[in-house]
């Protein structure tokens, strides 16, 4: 009984390797989808027609698309462009490509999410449109948000045993060669998925942790005059100098 897993000790360097790499690949296509999908999201949002509309048909095209397909164009397409890329390269970009078109969307509800109360006091008082969106959109949409976002980490760190398809050494495709050698069917795979089960359940204790951390206490409350108080202090942060009351109730704040 103790004979399979004594034979998978010997490989157990080359699982920690693989795992190594799925993380890098999942951290650094995380960051691109980060950057791809608030670029999305803002262009989706501009008052440029143009801009709305190449930011639409990214989010259609790859959202309506199958990942691995976008894959495959990545890593076999590119090359009959002149651009060469290696699995590791092609793998990160594809899928931050792919999930920056979900996270896009994501961060598209949570701004269309803040009331519009705030947004027309803020244009009344003079506050630039990047102040309002740094100061007032940025923080609320965030919190509203976070959880979808830890989420798609998550499908993203799955999603790399896709890239086993074009032969880059992560959990799926290391685990398939040393099953080929083993053929230790149960074992092998065994202990690959329980590597990516510690993975995202860290990735999810290490989001949680965060989350209260930066959104402890709410921003948002069920107490309606705190909320405006907040609100205020924040626009009077912002506006440098101190606002009365019924300026911000005709705001819509209070």
């Amino acid at each position: 009984m103790s004979y399979p897993w004594i034979t998978l000790s010997r490989y157990f360097g080359t699982f920690v390797e693989a795992a190594w790499v799925t993380l890098q690949v999942t951290l650094l296509a995380f960051a691109l989808a980060m950057a791809l999908g608030l670029l999305a999201a803002l262009a989706k949002e501009s008052r440029w027609s143009v801009l709305r509309l190449i930011s639409g048909c990214y989010i259609e095209v790859i959202r309506n698309t199958p990942v691995l397909l976008q894959i495959f164009i990545v890593f076999f397409g590119l090359p009959s462009l002149g651009i060469v890329l290696n699995a590791y390269t092609a793998g990160v970009i594809a899928l931050g490509i792919n999930v920056g078109a979900y996270l896009a969307e994501v961060f598209r509800a949570g701004m269309q999410s803040i009331p519009k109360g705030q947004l027309e006091a803020a244009s009344i008082l003079g506050i630039s449109r990047l102040q309002v969106f740094i100061n007032i959109v940025m923080p609320q949409a965030a919190r509203a948000v976070y959880p979808a976002i830890i989420n798609n980490l998550i499908q993203l760190l799955l999603g790399t045993s896709l890239l086993s398809a074009i032969a880059l050494p992560e959990l799926t495709g290391v685990a398939t060669v040393i099953n080929s050698r083993t053929l230790l069917y149960i074992q092998t795979f065994s202990i690959t998925l329980v590597i990516y089960l510690l993975f995202s359940n860290v990735f999810s204790w290490i989001g949680n942790l965060l989350g209260r951390r930066m959104f402890n206490p709410p921003l948002v409350s069920s107490v309606k005059k705190p909320v405006g108080s907040r609100v205020k202090r924040r626009l009077n942060a912002i506006r440098g100098k101190s606002l009365p009351a019924n300026n911000l109730q005709r705001g819509g704040l209070l």
